[in-house]
């Protein structure tokens, strides 16, 4: 923390000084824009602009004898040098009177060298038909509570972690064995139980349980869902993974705006003090005329005789995020929509996002790597489920966008450390991104006015911002400023200092 300011008070990373500025410093972290937290206020046409993931070729097929058609609550991320993808295998056959498992459910391991390209590897762990040629890595096990209907494990990063608690996951559900349930292993293939009951009750659970180790506050935090006016999200910390705080109901900033199914909650890699969720929307408007002509109306209608709202349901993905694990920036409107397709879409169960981004190889010869995640596909369907790759720019979850007219953002006064002010950002041919630096009181810094800034334009995920042919703020690292960027049909999706 730079505390070059005299007489200021710290609150999380934001300083106050004496006469009641507040001067975010950010060092030379990365700021995305997800929320507001760094934005003074916009200017002109400028504003911001979510953008939406694009679809890419579909991962995996579930169509093993013990998998099927109800894939859910995937967890995806990189370990070594490949990849590792936990899901729910599971298979439901709808009757005019009821809706019947075929088999249990089994939680399996999916492996892949560069997060495109998966395969199922043979673990021979449990027998299944009389064989153990199978990718199950988790059977139903008694003690176990329900933990393969949301097993969700992760990697855990907290210094001295015993190297037979380096995975960790959470399993379990609230109705039956009642509770979430903890386990932990050395390959993240053998499981065992850290606890002989439950670790946290207090909640419903039937959604995907998630937790992870917060380095910056030095405890474990944990996602699951609970009933407040429907299906909602609630937060608990522990420093064992063992002794869980009570679970709290997070806060929503402009409020929540439907029913959260998931959560899908995990620090953003590149930036790690914004936790980024993917929660799954759940919205049921009932047999109106509408929903008479979406996919499959005979197939929806024998749904909705077992159970009402798997006819008339609907899923579909979000984006939020937070910098202090408890008040949540959400988007109202979608991330990723149900989509054109024209037959085992727009259901109850189609679009959770999974746990996880990765980066992966961009399809395009000489792009730079995108990020990318799965979501389900075809699910609950008569065919198998399948997993989805979408994938996304780098940081390109939101933008400050303007037209070619021009817009402005300001920013709120920081603290910065570096000599170089770096951007992630896209113009059109016609388009520019131009840089000012000013003093808290809005006046331009000399020699880092707007006039003596050389316009940006092309595409970068990493572009030096040059004023007077040089890039050097040296003179300028630990002093409070502000940021004034001038744009012309372009997108600003990220900034550090370095």
């Amino acid at each position: 923390m730079l505390l070059t300011m005299s007489h200021a008070v710290i609150v999380s990373s934001v300083l106050v000084p004496a006469d009641g500025t507040y001067v975010c410093d950010i060092g030379s972290r990365l700021e995305l824009f997800v929320d507001d937290w760094l934005i003074e206020r916009l200017e002109g046409g400028a504003d911001r602009r979510l953008h939406h993931p694009e679809p890419r070729e579909v991962a995996l097929v579930l169509d093993r004898s013990w998998e099927g058609n109800a894939v859910g609550y995937v967890t995806v991320f990189r370990d070594g040098e490949g990849f590792r993808m936990y899901y729910r295998g599971a298979h439901v056959v709808y009757t005019p009177e009821a809706s019947t498992e075929t088999h249990p459910e089994y939680t399996c391991l999916a492996e892949s060298p560069d997060g495109v390209h998966w395969e199922r590897p043979v673990l021979g762990l449990h027998e299944i038909e009389g064989s153990r040629d199978n990718n199950v890595v988790v059977a139903p096990a008694e003690g176990w509570g329900l933990a393969t209907h949301n097993f969700t494990p992760f990697i855990d990063p907290r210094p001295g972690v015993p190297a037979a608690e380096r995975y960790k996951a959470l399993g379990g559900v609230g109705q039956g064995a009642g509770g979430v349930y903890a386990f932990a292993s050395a390959d993240g293939v053998r499981w065992r139980k850290l606890h002989d009951g439950p670790v946290i009750t207090e909640g419903d659970f039937d959604s995907q349980n998630l937790a992870f180790w917060d380095a910056s506050r030095g405890e474990y935090r944990f996602y699951g869902r609970k009933f407040r006016d429907g299906r909602d999200i609630i937060t608990c910390t522990s420093p064992d993974f063992v002794s869980w705080t009570t679970p709290q109901f997070v806060d929503y900033s402009p409020g929540r705006v439907s029913e959260l199914y998931t959560n899908q909650v995990w620090p953003y890699p590149r930036a790690p003090h914004i936790w980024i969720g993917f929660p799954t929307r759940y919205i049921d408007r009932g047999w109106t005329e509408a929903a008479r002509h979406l996919p499959q109306i005979e197939y929806r209608e024998l749904r909705a005789k077992a159970s009402v709202r798997e006819g008339t349901a609907l899923t579909d993905g979000m984006l939020m995020s937070t910098r202090d694990g408890q008040h949540f920036d959400v988007w109202p409107e979608s991330f990723i929509r149900p989509g054109l397709r024209t037959a085992g879409n727009w259901f109850y169960g189609d679009n959770y996002q999974c746990l996880g981004l990765i980066e992966t190889p961009s399809a395009i010869e000489g792009a730079p790597p995108e990020l990318s995640f799965f979501a389900t596909e075809n699910n609950l369907q008569t065919a198998p489920a399948r997993l989805r790759r979408f994938a996304i720019r780098v940081d390109g979850f939101v933008s400050i966008q303007a037209p070619l007219s021009g817009g402005e953002l300001l920013t709120r006064p920081l603290l910065f450390a570096g000599s170089r002010l770096l951007l992630n950002y896209s113009t059109s041919a016609a388009g520019s991104v131009q840089e000012e630096i000013q003093d808290t009181k809005g006046q331009p810094m000399p020699g880092f006015s707007l006039a003596e800034s050389e316009a940006l334009y092309g595409d970068s995920l990493e572009q030096a911002v040059v004023w007077k042919g040089s890039p050097d703020l040296a003179a300028l690292s630990g002093q409070a400023v502000r940021l004034r960027f001038v744009l012309r049909d372009a997108d600003l999706y990220s900034l550090r200092f370095g």
